[in-house]
Order: structure tokens, then sequence, then C-alpha cells
């Protein structure tokens, strides 16, 4: 399982239709706000701001950013990719488990890999000169780090850094978005979709320094005037912040009783983001019923030093999750 949010071969493979599963492996914000928005079709007519202004202004104000320190991808998938391509740094130090596209992106551009268990060797120096990712809060655990230390070493280490902070905002985390401005070689990738619960509005930002961001090539109007228009709403909406937040942090409670209630997982790990991490020595097989009872979550087969018994739960609505309550209590 490469990816979550994979609920339409799950649907075909149980013959039904996708609206059917419940997804607990896509680690989306379920918040729905209340707001209406509204998208005007007219806005496709004309060629856009290829240069994007007004979106990068809002996203500005939100994140404490300059505009000319904001680089846009047609996600952050294509964010990760535009790095690997053009950072120099031959060598790549990531450190596991991470999302699987970063290996994926630096192996298709003929980059030297190299890991790091963080679990067991967080400290440990990586290559000198390479080109570090890190990945804060952790998928698909959720461990929050205090990266301080770490970013004393990769100074000394010469190294360039990928720090990876889509899920930081769930619980209004420490950012090093500050460091920007004293670290030339630190490079933030921020996703929208996860926060914001849109993973069909492909809008992902690239963090640096002025001289790294007019380097870094992106093609002329690569985001769709209607995903910009939605985004630029979204972030002026500040209740859905704080509501999300407030939800967050109740419906993850809720999941996590409710793991914990079933009795079905030897760990459950401790998660500062939406998704919650188990294990089980039976967890493929708690995975295989969930999914016949049409509940799809996220092994972790595809990630370094995790096996698909594994298993990542989303944090979702408080009808899934007593769906999910009763699917676990009712599994052989």
């Amino acid at each position: 399982m490469r990816h979550g949010g994979d609920i339409y071969n799950a649907a075909r493979a149980l013959e039904c239709s996708a609206e059917e599963i419940i997804d607990f492996s896509s680690n989306i914000n379920s918040y729905q706000s209340g707001k209406s928005m509204t998208l005007d079709p007219a806005c496709i007519k004309p060629y856009g701001d290829s240069s994007y202004t007004d979106l990068k202004n809002a996203i500005g104000r939100r994140y404490g950013i300059r505009s000319d320190q904001t680089a846009l991808f047609n996600g952050a998938t294509a964010a990760i990719s535009a790095l690997m391509q053009q950072l120099d740094p031959k060598d790549v130090t990531l450190y596991v488990p991470l999302y699987g596209e970063y290996e994926t992106a630096a192996r298709h551009y003929g980059k030297r890999i190299h890991k790091i268990d963080r679990f067991s060797a967080l400290y440990q120096k990586p290559k000198q000169g390479s080109l570090v990712v890190f990945v804060n809060p952790a998928t698909p655990d959720g461990t929050c780090y205090d990266v301080g230390k770490l970013l004393e070493i990769w100074r000394e280490q010469q190294c360039t850094i990928i720090m990876d902070e889509s899920f930081l905002e769930f619980e209004a985390l420490r950012s090093v978005r500050q460091e920007i401005a004293h670290l030339p070689s630190l490079y933030i990738i921020q996703s929208f979709s996860k926060f914001y619960g849109c993973a069909g509005v492909r809008i992902g930002a690239v963090f640096s320094q002025k001289s790294n961001i007019e380097s870094l090539y992106t093609p002329l109007w690569n985001l769709s005037a209607l995903d910009a228009d939605f985004l630029k709403q979204r972030l002026a909406d500040n209740d859905f912040v704080t509501e999300s937040q407030k939800y967050h942090l109740e419906r993850k409670k809720e999941l996590r009783e409710i793991l914990e209630a079933s009795g079905r997982f030897e760990s459950i790990y401790e998660s500062c983001t939406n998704y919650i991490l188990t294990h089980s020595p039976q967890g493929y097989r708690i995975y295989e019923q969930l999914l016949r009872s049409k509940i799809l979550v996220r092994h972790c087969e595809s990630f370094d030093t995790l096996t698909r018994n594994h298993l990542r739960f989303a944090v979702k609505d408080q009808a899934s999750h007593q769906q999910l309550k009763r699917a676990l209590h009712a599994l052989a």
C-alpha cells in the first residue's frame, strides 16, 4: 500500500461504490466548515496571473512568510520532485520512516540514497554535504520533534535541508519558518490539502530564502484558477483554523479511546497530528477484516522499519468512529 486514499481500488475489489467505503487511510482534515464558498467559473476564461501574487500574499498572511520566499507547485508531491531534480547534492539522507515519494523522486533523479532510522539513531550524523529530508510531525507515526539539535548537526555537516511541515497545523505546533532568515540551506515543504481538507485541490508550497526561490523553476500557470481561488477563500477563513484544531483534538481523543478499548493492539503510538499508528501481531488480518466491512485503513508495509502489521488510522468524524468501533468489536 503506497499511499492512503485509494478507495476506488478497494471499491472495485468489494464490488461496491467508492462512496460506501469509510476511508481511515487518508489523513485529510475531516472538519467541515459551515461557511459557503463561491467559485466563479468566469475566472477560468482569461489567462490568470502566472505569479499568483494574490494567493502568495494570502499564504504570507497566514504563515508569516514573504511572497518572495514562496514557490507554488501543483501539490506537495510536485514540490518534492522539483527539489530533488533541482538541488545539487547527489547524496540524499532520508530520516525513515517517511512519505515514500521522497525516495521515489530521489531515485528518479539519480541520487545516492542513505537512510537514518529516526526511532533508533535520530542524532546519527548524515553524510557531509548531503541533502537531508525530515518530516515533522512525522509520518506515519505522528511524532513531533524538537529539531534544534538536528539543525545544529545539519549545519555542522553542511547539509541542504528539506523540512516537511505538512501536518504541523492540526495542533498549532512550532514551525522552523523563522530559521529561513539565517539558514540559506533550508527548504520547507507545506501541503495545503491536509489541514484545509481539500485533497483534490493540488497546491503545495516551498518556503525558503528569496535567492533560493528565484532559482527554483516552476512552470507557467501550474495551478488552476479554481484551485487558487478555493485556497484563497479557505485561507481567509480564520474561524476554520480555530474550529478545525478544536474539532481535531476532540475527535483524536475519541479515536484513541476506541482503539484502546478494542483490545486489538499491543502498541498505540502517541501522535501530534491527525492520525494514529498502531501495531498488532494480527495487524494485517485486522486490515483485511475491516476492509470486508468497507472500512479502509492504511497498512504500513511500504514504510521503512515498519510492517504490514502496523496500521495507521486517520482521525475522522464521530459517525465514522462509531462504525469503526462496531467493526473492531465484531472482529473474529
